[in-house]
Formats: structure tokens, C-alpha cells, sequence
């Protein structure tokens, strides 16, 4: 079951990965450790009483399949996300529109770039405006820039 989930974390990820510079995603950047950022997120979700539901590994997927699809560049140096959600939360959103099941459960990425590391870049994929929606933008975003400041 775990690996199912990996899997199609990995490809909801990358099937959403060409609007990564548009509108729907915000994003911060860190010049710290990619270590020190990834541990930031799963503090900031903790420490928000919340629990992390996965934590994938991104960009070692890539890594050990690049072979098996002739890719031509090693992508990032390091890339991982987290998944978690809240029922406080959410169950807020959805009785606003029981539609926004779509966004359960919160994603947070970060990702280091393989041909210019040294910055991170922190984000998750924003929730439509309007209504609850608007407080999970709003706790996404603390959350990646705890992570982003070394939380």
C-alpha cells in the first residue's frame, strides 16, 4: 500500500509539475541546508498539531529511474514532499463546497535545483480564493516560511 501511495504521489507531483511557475503555486526560497529546510516543513506541521502522512522522495525517484527513461540531466539535487491534512481544517473547507476534497490532503515540496544548488525553493500548490479555502492558503504559507527561515 505504501508503495502505491508513493507512486501516485510521484505522479500527481510530476503531472503537475509544468504549472510549478504559474499562478497556482507559491513558493519561497532559502539559502540553507536542504536538510535543514525538509526538517523545518515537518517541524512546522508538527508543531501545528498536525501529522504528517508521508513524506516522499522525490527526487530520489528520479534519480534511480533516469536510466530507465534516457533522461539527458539529473533534474535536482534533492527533492521531497510531505503530505498531511486536518480534520479541523478541512472539514471547515469542504462544508463550504464538499468539491475541495480535491485539495486533501496539503502538500508542501521542496526541491534543490541539480544544476544551481545552494538555494532551496519551499512551496505548495494554492487553493482556489474564497471562503475556508482562503485559511489553508493562509497555513500553508506559514508553514513554508517557518521552513524556509530555519523554523
Amino acid at each position: 500500500m505504501k508503495k502505491f501511495l508513493a507512486a501516485t504521489m510521484a505522479v500527481f507531483f510530476l503531472a503537475n509539475a509544468a504549472h510549478a511557475a504559474g499562478d497556482d503555486v507559491k513558493t519561497v526560497e532559502s539559502d540553507a541546508a536542504f536538510a535543514d529546510v525538509t526538517s523545518g516543513i515537518e517541524n512546522a506541521i508538527v508543531n501545528r498539531g498536525f501529522k504528517v502522512d508521508y513524506h516522499g522522495f522525490i527526487g530520489d525517484m528520479l534519480k534511480r529511474t533516469a536510466s530507465d527513461v534516457d533522461a539527458g540531466k539529473a533534474l535536482y539535487k534533492d527533492a521531497e514532499f510531505f503530505t498531511f491534512c486536518s480534520a479541523v481544517v478541512s472539514r471547515k473547507v469542504m462544508e463550504g463546497d464538499l468539491g475541495d476534497i480535491a485539495y486533501c490532503p496539503y502538500v508542501i515540496f521542496a526541491y534543490e535545483p541539480a544544476e544551481t544548488p545552494g538555494t532551496v525553493t519551499v512551496g505548495f500548490r494554492k487553493l482556489p480564493d474564497g471562503g475556508e479555502r482562503d485559511a489553508v492558503n493562509a497555513l500553508l504559507s506559514e508553514i513554508i516560511k517557518d521552513a524556509a527561515d530555519g523554523f
